[in-house]
Parts: C-alpha cells; sequence; structure tokens
C-alpha cells in the first residue's frame, strides 16, 4: 500500500479568491501529493510562515527569499498541507451541512445517541421521550413549538434544552471527579466557545463548553477528568497527564474521539 492510501488523502482544490490582498500573489506548486495553490505574501518576517484557514493556504515569506525557495519549502511541508486543508474541506463541509438541520424530524446528538425533534403545539414545555441520563437513539424530544415554527426559533428551543441538560450533567460529573481527586473547586459554569471544550484557572474556575452534551459518557468524563486534574498540575506535564489517568484510566479511547470535532462545527458527529 502507497504512503498515499495510508494517509487516505483525496484531492482539494483551492479556488482563487475573487480579490487578493495587497501585494500577494496567487501561486500554484506541484507536490508528491496533488497541486497546492496559495496566496503569498512577503513581509518582514524572518523565515517563510504557513496558515491555514477557511480561505485556504497563506504562505508568508520574507523579501529576499526566492520563488525557489518558496517552492521547495510547500513540497516540504506538502504532506502537513494537504492533511489540513482536507481537514479544512470537512469543516466547511460540515458547517454548511449544520446550517440544513433544525426542522420537524431532523435527528440530533445527545450523549453520543441520535435523538429526533418533534413539534408539539399543544405542549407547554419542552419535555424528552426517554431517560434523560441514558438516551437511546429514536427517543425524542417534544418541542413545545406551532408546526409553522422557524429554523431559528426550533434550534433556541433546542439549544436552551441542551444547555439545561449540560448544566444537571456535568455537575454531577464535576462532584464525581472532584471526589476522587480531593481539590476544591471555586465555581464552575457552561461556555459557547468555538474553539474550546475546557478551561481551568488558578482561580480555580472551570468552563465547560455546554455542546459537551453531544457526546457520550466517556468523552463528557474525559474532559471534566482533563479540567479537574488542572487543579494539581496547571500544565500539561508527564505529572499533569498522571494526575489525568488517575482520575480516569481509560480517557485515551476518550480523547482520541474529541480531537476529531471542533466545537464550532457541533452538532454534527
Amino acid at each position: 500500500m502507497s504512503e498515499r492510501a495510508q494517509l487516505k488523502l483525496f484531492d482539494i482544490a483551492t479556488p482563487r479568491p475573487a480579490v487578493l490582498p495587497d501585494g500577494a500573489v496567487w501561486r500554484t506548486v506541484t507536490t508528491p501529493w496533488q497541486p497546492v495553490s496559495f496566496i503569498l505574501q512577503r513581509s518582514r518576517r524572518r523565515s517563510i510562515g504557513f496558515v491555514i484557514d477557511d480561505s485556504g493556504l497563506r504562505v508568508t515569506a520574507p523579501h529576499w527569499v526566492t520563488l525557489a525557495q518558496i517552492d521547495q519549502a510547500v513540497v516540504s511541508r506538502s504532506r502537513w498541507i494537504v492533511e489540513k486543508l482536507q481537514l479544512r474541506h470537512q469543516h466547511l463541509e460540515d458547517r454548511a451541512a449544520a446550517q440544513s438541520l433544525w426542522q420537524q424530524h431532523d435527528r440530533i446528538p445527545y450523549m453520543g445517541r441520535h435523538i429526533t425533534l418533534q413539534l408539539a403545539p399543544g405542549q407547554k414545555e419542552t419535555r424528552f421521550d426517554g431517560m434523560a441520563q441514558s438516551p437511546r437513539d429514536g427517543d425524542i424530544l417534544l418541542l413545545a413549538l406551532p408546526m409553522h415554527a422557524s429554523g431559528q426559533r426550533i434550534q433556541d428551543s433546542v439549544h436552551a434544552w441542551l444547555q439545561r441538560q449540560a448544566t444537571w450533567w456535568f455537575g454531577q460529573r464535576l462532584n464525581h471527579f472532584l471526589q476522587i481527586s480531593g481539590q476544591t473547586l471555586h465555581s464552575w459554569r457552561l461556555s459557547s466557545a468555538t474553539t474550546r471544550w475546557g478551561s481551568c484557572t488558578s482561580a480555580r474556575r472551570i468552563l465547560l463548553n455546554w455542546r459537551l452534551i453531544h457526546f457520550r459518557h466517556d468523552v463528557i468524563d474525559y474532559v471534566i477528568a482533563h479540567e479537574v486534574a488542572h487543579l494539581r498540575e496547571m500544565n500539561h506535564s508527564k505529572a499533569f497527564w498522571r494526575e489525568v489517568e488517575r482520575l480516569m484510566p481509560d480517557f485515551a479511547a476518550a480523547r482520541l474521539e474529541l480531537r476529531r470535532h471542533r466545537p464550532g462545527v457541533l452538532p454534527l458527529i
């Protein structure tokens, strides 16, 4: 099997932007993986830099570096570049698909299962037709909304219910890991960050992204154990990871699963 097949890469074509930044040029380089197109900008920096965002690859290089040297730098980093472009492509597709959700009978992930949205005009409040702490695929979330409710109203109603569930469940699991760790916590609250799943400050305050409620129990536990471990080790040293393992011995699989997702593109799982 070839190295390319092992990576499971597919060609990602980056379209030329309609307008380039001032002084920038559009360039394409042939690499062992695929042709790579990018925006090239000159600057006073001392080395060649690579940034991949929603617009694609942007290369920044010193004025004294030749085009041949820039091309060679792109080729030497091409494996990393193509992998990142593939992830970017998937994230853009996920984001576009997420915008089409929030309709009657749509399915969303909740605690690792997929539950179904159903409008219930005669109902006074949102109700889950199942066991909230251990849902099953196909369980129904009954929304107290009229049949003509807009996608935005459905989304707002679902998010409000999910955040209530997150507050309840995360609080339970925080207490569990705090008891194991023997540490104390000043406070905690939900976060709506689009780039981080959780954080812990030196003031012993923890933030947990409410979108974690989409994941199965062990993934939620991993993030909570991770942040509780920071109450003892405010770093990512070997001592920190030993503490995470002490709190949650089988954390590795959950950590790997979480790395496949970003908060900004959920609830697609």
